[in-house]
């Protein structure tokens, strides 16, 4: 196999995407261990939120779990009060899961922690600094959705 090259900016950028990733990872979850729910207990409120009454088959596939696995972080979340389940009116032998007040709550606050850390940092650059970053990660963003990466 040959050895791809690539330009010193496209190896610099990649390298500070992945660190930069890391970092807010790493970040977020210390932030979520100041609260009562874990990462995927997390990951699954924000796509009930963003997508509500979707069905398990449809969570699994987003958080790439398999059906099991999903069942039991469930299970795990409706005893804890972060969501519900329905059954779908037009078909009965659909469940369809949808965030409760105390779910939503609990993304709120951790949301808001990520918020403060992330100002914290920004607050170390100038408004010209912090419009230019926004504006090439909407650049950045919309080309990757638009890959449908």
């Amino acid at each position: 196999m040959s050895k791809e090259e690539f330009s010193d900016s496209v190896v610099r950028i990649e390298r500070l995407l992945r660190h930069v990733a890391f970092i807010i990872k790493k970040r977020g979850r210390d932030i979520l261990s100041d609260f009562d729910i874990t990462t995927p207990q997390f990951l699954a409120l924000v796509v009930l939120k963003d997508r509500p009454g979707i069905t398990m088959g449809e969570l699994c596939e987003r958080l790439y779990l398999a059906c099991s696995t999903a069942t039991d972080l469930i299970d795990r979340m409706e005893k804890n009060g972060y969501l519900e389940r329905n059954r779908d009116p037009d078909d009965r032998r659909v469940i369809r899961l949808s965030i409760t007040e105390k779910g939503q709550n609990i993304i709120d606050q951790v949301i808001n922690a990520r918020r403060r850390y992330v100002d914290s940092i920004l607050k170390q650059l100038t408004q010209e600094e912090i419009d230019q970053l926004a504006q090439a990660l909407e650049k950045l963003d919309a080309l990757m959705v638009a890959g449908k990466v």
